[in-house]
């Protein structure tokens, strides 16, 4: 039986529009979903209505639910005549129903039914699903009466775990909600529309062949990939497509039963060794257990095999020679297939065998099958390519695996601190100069310090800090008292758990509270009895989730959802991501006298990281591995990174233990067409302090499918942050704070994974240092400012060609033109957005079939010097010695005057302007003053299209009318003051 309901608790109403006739309304709500109807109760009088009343609707078809929207309508009530006028209406769509759990109040302005409808106001609303078996749905509205079909409802909302009273007064437990991910589930239940092809481009500046992007035309699971589509399809294949086909032959070891005691104390420390040719596996022993559980299992790559035949041995640990006890042998030829969606291989139970092929006491429960790396097994199976790792080390094995990550959520935690009251200081002779100091973990905020004359203090002051969920430490506010510099002592604290705070998407107002500060130390209890006063602190709490917690660079963003999951908007598609190998990669460590690597893959995107599985011994390594993200925003960048595993061994030269980078790759969305598999060998580009250096070759299959055209389409018309960040914004120094302290927040979270991705991993990942100067980004950055304006200066020397008539013709053309816009200036704007129309059509042919890749030309890698790269890897504050800082300082003193002299000059020129008729120069300004009244007499009397033609036949004469000296409205200009006289 379906028991998923739709919750709606309608909180309040503001500012609504009068409509009464004696400048108020009577309002009450309609709601409407899924043909089901409630009514509120009406509130006469009142322009800012309170009901506070919660109503549930049957959800008959979950799987229609994300194509379902509720409707609010907000009507006034006339007693007199029994009508109802529209005051306005709110309308959400299915998609962005959330569990109990994860709602907020959010107050949704009022739309117009029409045109001609005069709306204002704001209407609370508090949406949420349920799948509570005691939750009883609402009873239906009547169709007459509005007012007297309606019991009143609490006054305040129940705490999701609390047992509380519904609109019409019947008991209620809300103890079990339904989950985020049940309402996930329910809602892919849906199909989605067909998707749509929308192309896009983007430029790349030339670089040399061996730091370039390669097309590769790879046969991947889904048949050979040419121009981005799959030709020639494997109709067989599984959903992994976008990957090469890889076979293993899978044992799961599960059990052994009924064994024989081997030792001289009548028991047995069995384990299990898997052989095929040269590759063995080997489980974990267990001491003195004849019925022992592993449920290991072993992935041995096809490819690689040079026998027919598996042995599965049971042997007896020993400390000088392990005992032989039973063998299970398989011949290859007769082992099953499986490919996903396939059940699972069920075990079977094997009779051990000696040597010579007799049955022997014991069996064991094995499954053996041959598969692809799209099996479940794969990601925790034991690999026949790191057979040089030993497996009873569980650390060990787990950090070879491939896993899935989710970062943690992140929330703002916005802490104003208002006052403080009835301060007990600790010297009685002076008045204490107090400030607050709160702290979340590692993180602390101080407010000012204020002299407290009347033992009062007030601040008013707003501390931001990142936490995340689940919510593992408290927010601790200490009143302290500086008694001299550097000493401060602790007046009071509270301690606030961060479960216990409101949460908030919108900019409403949070209630403030007083909490009573307590003592930090133990103080005598008959003191505290005599004490008729405590300290008390006045501070006003929220978790802001309308915000998008920055936890990368700005400019690589791969997700802009706010906080609150009731904000976020339907996805507008999916990205698949197959990574494939790596080809001639660096050896990053000596392993028995050769070098070598141990590398892995890991991607981020959105909340979802992924770490490839580590191919130990390689330096062409086929991962083969794919995983699927959804899409929310285009305007996002996906990021995959390969690394050395230095936790393993091998490192003989020094005792490092960091994940060494060898590179990485950014893909923008935007930048991709809809449906084309992009396939490509990406150069693993790094910086180091001897120059750039190419690490190897990263081989990647990317393709971006559109769920939903029109909502892809409208995310170009959004902001491109969540409405907090324009109605609230931080400032930059907060903005750089917080991004620091969220990305410590998810490189700790993701570090005490099992396996860990480590936080050097992380921090190379979400370009944790992309702020610190550079010498090499600033000059990359002017270049690139001197590439935009090139145009312009284009077709600045065009004209300016054109009229030294360079090319007489030309020049000639230019003069039609120019009349003909001056007779028709209707023509003008039609004719500049032609034009932009036609170059964009002709750019089409040329539009770029890849993505864009980092650019060593763009950003200035290959033409830096040894020192600039050097300056770039100091760490910060800087290492180095003071003669070398000493240079560079001065280096940075040349740079920056010459940027003060440009900023000089462009100021100089404003301030001329201002010099017109500000009467600095009045000889000038006098000029200036009789100019404009005959200019303003003569444009009166003159035809616009004749000054606009003599203008221009001015503009364009021929070279014999020019003087080579400036013209006397520049030499006019360059004469007026400046305020530079009054620069020191």
């Amino acid at each position: 039986m379906n028991n998923l309901k739709l919750g709606v608790h309608v909180v309040s109403a503001h500012d609504l529009m009068p409509k009464d006739g004696q400048g108020s309304s009577s309002a009450f709500a309609e709601l409407h979903f899924d043909g089901q109807k409630f009514r509120t109760t009406v509130k006469e009088k009142d322009l800012s209505p309170v009901w506070d009343e919660t109503f549930y609707f049957n959800i008959s078809d979950p799987s229609v639910l994300p194509h379902l929207a509720l409707d609010v309508y907000v009507y006034n009530h006339n007693r007199a005549t029994n009508s109802r006028s529209f005051l306005g209406k709110v309308s959400l769509s299915g998609t962005s129903f959330v569990p109990h759990s994860d709602a907020v109040v959010l107050h949704y302005p009022l739309e117009k039914r029409g045109i001609f409808s005069r709306i204002k106001g704001e209407l609370g609303l508090k949406v949420f699903i349920t799948n509570d078996p005691t939750i009883k749905s609402s009873t239906p509205a009547a169709e007459t009466n509005v007012i007297h079909n309606h019991a009143q409802a609490p006054k305040s909302e129940p705490h999701p775990h609390q047992d509380h009273q519904h609109n019409h007064g019947g008991p209620v437990n809300t103890s079990r909600e339904a989950t985020y991910q049940e309402v996930e589930e329910m809602k892919m239940k849906a199909q989605a529309p067909p998707p749509k092809i929308v192309r896009m481009h983007s430029a790349s500046a030339a670089q040399p062949v061996d730091f370039a992007l390669k097309e590769t035309s790879p046969y991947l699971g889904g048949g050979r990939v040419i121009g981005g589509r799959i030709v020639h399809a494997d109709k067989t294949s599984s959903t992994y497509d976008l990957v090469e086909r890889m076979q293993f032959l899978y044992v799961r070891v599960v059990k052994a039963h009924d064994l024989p005691n081997m030792d001289l104390t009548g028991s047995i420390d069995p384990f299990v060794e898997v052989r095929i040719g040269n590759y063995k596996g080997v489980t974990k022993h267990l001491d003195k257990n004849d019925h022992p559980e592993w449920n290991v299992v072993f992935a041995f790559s096809k490819d690689r095999l040079q026998a027919s035949v598996l042995e599965v041995k049971v042997k007896d640990k020993d400390l000088i020679k392990d005992d032989f006890v039973g063998i299970v042998r398989f011949d290859l030829h007769e082992v099953p297939s499986r490919v996903p969606p396939d059940s699972p291989l069920a075990p079977q139970w094997y009779r051990l065998e000696d040597k010579k092929g007799e049955k022997v006491k014991g069996e064991l429960m094995l499954a053996v099958w041959l598969g692809t790396q799209a099996d479940e097994a794969y990601s925790e199976a034991w690999h026949s390519d790191t057979a040089g790792i030993d497996i009873q080390s569980s650390a060990a094995s787990a950090l070879l695996r491939s896993k899935v990550y989710h970062a943690p959520r992140l929330w703002y935690v916005r802490v104003n601190v208002i006052e403080a009251q009835d301060l007990i200081p600790n010297e009685k002779n002076r008045f204490p100069e107090v400030f607050c100091k709160a702290q979340i973990g590692h993180q602390i905020m101080k407010t000012k310090p204020v002299q407290a004359r009347t033992l009062n203090s007030l601040w008013n002051e707003d501390l931001l800090f990142v936490a995340a969920e689940p919510f593992d430490d408290h927010l601790v506010l200490t009143v302290e008292d500086r008694v001299a510099p550097g000493k401060d002592e602790i007046i009071g604290r509270v301690i606030i758990p961060l479960t216990q705070v409101d949460r908030r998407a919108d900019d409403r107002l949070i209630p403030s509270r007083w909490f009573h500060l307590e003592k930090p130390v133990a103080v005598d209890i008959d003191q505290l009895k005599k004490e008729k006063f405590a300290s008390r602190l006045h501070i006003r709490v929220c978790l802001d989730g309308g915000y998008h917690v920055l936890d990368e660079s700005t400019h690589y963003s791969s997700d802009l959802r706010p906080t609150a999951k009731q904000l976020w908007k339907p996805t507008i598609g999916v990205l698949e991501l197959g990574i494939l190998s790596a080809e001639g990669l660096h050896p990053m460590k000596t392993r028995d006298g050769r070098g070598t690597s141990d590398t892995y893959c890991v991607a981020k995107y959105g909340h979802k990281w992924v770490r490839t599985r580590t191919l130990v011994d390689s330096l062409s390594p086929k991962y083969n591995e794919q995983y699927t993200w959804e899409v929310f925003d285009p305007a996002t960048v996906i990021t995959v990174g390969v690394f050395d595993n230095c936790q393993i061994g091998g490192k003989e030269s020094s005792g490092v233990h960091k994940d060494v980078k060898i590179g990485k790759v950014r893909i923008r969305i935007s930048t991709l067409e809809t449906g084309r598999i992009y396939t490509h060998s990406y150069p693993l580009l790094v910086l180091q302090p001897n120059g750039v250096k190419k690490m190897g070759e990263l081989h990647l299959a990317l393709r971006y499918s559109c769920t939903s055209f029109a909502n892809m389409m409208y995310q170009y018309s959004r902001p491109l942050l969540p409405k907090m960040h324009y109605v609230r914004p931080f400032t930059v120094m907060q903005q750089d704070m917080l991004r620091f302290q969220a990305m410590n927040i998810v490189a700790m979270r993701l570090g005490r994974a099992e396996p860990p991705l480590r936080k050097e991993v992380v921090e190379y990942m979400s370009d944790v240092d992309a702020h610190l100067w550079s010498m090499r980004r600033s000059k990359a950055n002017f270049f690139r400012l001197m590439s935009v304006f090139s145009g312009l200066f284009a077709v600045g020397k065009w004209f300016g060609d054109v009229c030294m008539w360079r090319n007489p013709i030309t020049t000639v053309l230019v003069h039609i033109l120019f009349l003909m816009l001056v007779c028709f200036p209707e023509l003008i704007l039609p004719t500049v957005f032609l034009y932009m129309f036609l170059i964009g059509i002709w750019n089409y042919r040329y539009r770029p079939r890849y993505p864009p890749h980092m650019n060593i030309k763009i950003s200035q890698a290959d033409t830096s010097l040894p020192d600039e790269l050097d300056e770039e890897f100091d760490t910060f504050p800087t290492s180095k010695s003071p003669e070398l800082v000493r240079m560079r300082y001065d280096r940075l003193r040349s740079v920056a005057g010459r940027i003060q002299t440009v900023v000089g000059d462009v100021a100089t020129q404003g301030e001329r302007f201002q010099a017109l008729l500000s009467w600095r120069d009045p000889r000038a300004t006098a000029i200036f003053v009789t100019f404009c009244l005959v200019a303003a007499i003569v444009l009166y009397v003159t035809p616009f299209q004749v000054i606009a033609a003599l203008a221009g036949f001015y503009a364009l004469r021929h070279p014999r009318f020019r003087y080579r000296l400036p013209s006397v409205p520049i030499n006019f200009f360059r004469r007026l003051p400046a305020r530079t006289d009054s620069m020191l």
